[in-house]
């Protein structure tokens, strides 16, 4: 068996991970201990993310022809691909708590919902609080004006009422 019909079944692979996903990252891998980068896969298995190494030859072959196929360019070196088809920043946010705290270990590049992000914006997306906070914080800040109206309609009310009693 020819080598290349070997290693179709990797490229299929990569291709059907990639297929339908909303993102996938692009990382260099080193500079993880064995114990921090078991805690990672962990994680990103958790959060419904695929994190897989791959030859960059093989993903380059699988990138070809979709919308992954701006990250063929960066395929040099040990680089790992994380994949998510349910949220689009899942991978950033588990990802950049250890490109933060291990030096080696950094972003390349990713796809976002079909649009390419460099290292730089994959950070920038990463530190985008989660929709409940946003969601939270959105509000809360509706509710402050009509918490203060009902304070100040309630010291109106209070102030009326010690008057009211003095008059009779």
């Amino acid at each position: 068996m020819a080598k290349v019909e070997l290693k179709q079944p990797i490229v299929q692979e990569i291709a059907g991970t990639v297929e339908g996903a909303q993102s996938a990252v692009l990382v260099k891998y080193l500079g993880l201990t064995v114990e921090q980068d078991t805690a990672m896969r962990k994680e990103l298995r958790e959060a419904g993310v695929v994190y897989k190494v791959y030859k960059n030859t093989l993903m380059k072959r699988a990138f070809e022809g979709t919308e992954f196929e701006a990250l063929s360019e960066h395929l040099d070196g040990p680089n790992a691909l994380a994949v998510s088809k349910d949220d689009p920043i899942a991978p950033e946010k588990i990802l950049s708590k250890y490109v933060k705290n291990y030096k080696p270990f950094e972003f390349v590049a990713g796809v976002i919902e079909g649009k390419y992000a460099d290292s730089n914006k994959l950070v920038e997306m990463a530190n985008i609080p989660s929709r409940e906070v946003l969601l939270g914080r959105l509000f809360g800040s509706m509710q402050s004006p009509i918490a203060n109206f009902a304070r100040v309609v309630k010291q109106i009310a209070e102030k009326d009422g010690e008057a009211a009693p003095a008059e009779e």
